[in-house]
């Protein structure tokens, strides 16, 4: 063996150094709900559509990255129908860009600083979205970057957001999957220019402050009450932290959550599906600022697993954050609460659902009621002048056994899709 055959072997002397400003990139999960426009697109736009899936196809192709890490690739999604089964798609948010400059400070590494699982259950009634924050301590395995071959050893407790910086996006996803033990077959990235695009390709989003936030860290300065956002205003909310809850990254993920779910009921209720100048414009967007794994790197893959996400009822897509708390051990950092997330994921892994505790949403955000929801109708009474010590004999009959109510797992926060939240204003 010459010199020329051993490829470097990195080690990890600490911590991977931020620039001068430090701020968290956006979340990036916005992806996944991208993909349930497209899927529509796909089936039903016609010309304009099919134009644009080719420039997706050709720009997808050309950025998709190896994220198998050696393992057997995922096998085809079947064409124009739902995925067959369950599966696992991480989406994780870069804060930094090669096209972005100094327009969000200098950087001297590239960070994966929003970091979000998607599961879809086998029989596509559930579904759960996985926050895990950016400065979660964990063990990190052996990487080996795919487009380098440089290989990375293993460490044994480093913040989650140092893992793009050891091999990309297969270096993440595959940390994520040792975290949590689940088979992670898709994945993509994307950074601040992308969610820009995207928010403003999509018409923007409606968010709610319980009070105005000004925050000059991320650049967020919104009324109390309803705004939509698009565009730098929607990275602002999604970056901030500060101004939020009681200041910490936990608290940022609940206002990005309140971001998601505002999304997902848009997609469904508004005409988002059917608009061709929105579509294209999405599908342009994602073409351009999307880094996809080689699994999700088709205009096929994408419209499976759309199809597969989009008839999940909004009550059962289910976003938590990933169990943690602070550690004297890690200042400024925080830990796995091993025993609730080994819970949750044992849930996720048996497709089991289940529900949250009550108040679970933490400092970053409120549930609201929903101003547009109607009103529940009253349940039927007896026919007026009927004794009512007389049953009813045309009533209906069943045996069919009543369905177990979810399991609530305590200790877990967040919503699901289908609650309304407010984002809280900082308080000491």
């Amino acid at each position: 063996m010459t010199d020329s055959d051993v490829r470097p072997r990195r080690q990890n002397s600490g911590p991977v150094r931020h620039g001068r400003l430090h701020t968290p990139s956006p979340v990036a999960a916005v992806v996944k709900t991208l993909a349930v426009v497209l899927a529509v697109a796909l089936v039903s736009a016609g010309a304009v559509t099919a134009y644009a899936v080719s420039s997706v196809t050709q720009q997808f192709s050309a950025n998709a990255v190896d994220i198998s890490n050696g393992e057997d690739a995922p096998a085809p999604p079947p064409f124009l129908s739902a995925f067959e089964g369950g599966f696992n798609m991480l989406v994780i948010g870069t804060d930094n860009d090669p096209n972005q400059g100094d327009s969000f400070g200098e950087r001297d590494a590239t960070l994966n600083d929003v970091n979000i699982l998607l599961h879809v259950s086998a029989d596509h009634q559930n579904a759960v979205v996985v926050s895990f924050p950016r400065d979660l301590v964990i063990p990190h395995p052996e990487c080996e970057d795919p487009t380098t071959g440089d290989v990375y050893d293993s460490m044994s407790a480093q913040p989650l957001n140092e893992a793009f910086s050891r091999g990309g996006l297969a270096c993440v996803t595959k940390t994520v999957s040792n975290l949590t033990g689940l088979n992670i077959q898709y994945a993509a990235a994307t950074s601040f220019n992308g969610v820009i695009e995207m928010t403003n390709a999509v018409g923007g989003v409606p968010v709610c402050l319980v009070d105005a936030i000004s925050d000059t860290d991320s650049g967020l300065d919104l009324p109390a009450g309803t705004s939509v956002i698009e565009g730098q205003m929607a990275l602002a909310f999604l970056r901030n932290r500060h101004g939020v809850g009681d200041g910490s990254d936990l608290a940022r993920i609940a206002s990005q959550q309140q971001y998601l779910s505002s999304l997902i009921r848009t997609m469904k209720s508004a005409n988002t599906l059917s608009d061709l100048t929105k579509l294209y414009g999405l599908a342009t967007a994602a073409g351009q600022n999307i880094l996809p794994s080689k699994s999700l790197a088709s205009p096929d893959a994408m419209v499976s697993l759309a199809l597969t996400l989009k008839d999940v009822d909004l009550s059962k897509i289910v976003f938590v954050q990933y169990p943690a708390a602070s550690s004297s051990a890690y200042p400024n950092k925080v830990v796995p609460v091993v025993d609730t997330a080994d819970e949750l994921f044992a849930k996720v892994l048996a497709d089991e659902p289940f529900t949250l505790p009550e108040d679970s949403t933490g400092t970053g955000s409120t549930v609201v009621a929903d101003p547009a929801a109607p009103e529940a109708t009253p349940a039927p009474t007896a026919d007026a002048g009927a004794d009512p010590a007389t049953p009813a004999t045309d009533a209906p009959t069943t045996d069919a056994p009543v369905a177990a109510a979810p399991e609530v797992i305590d200790g877990l926060k967040g919503q699901t899709a289908a609650e309304q939240t407010c984002a809280n204003p900082f308080t000491d």
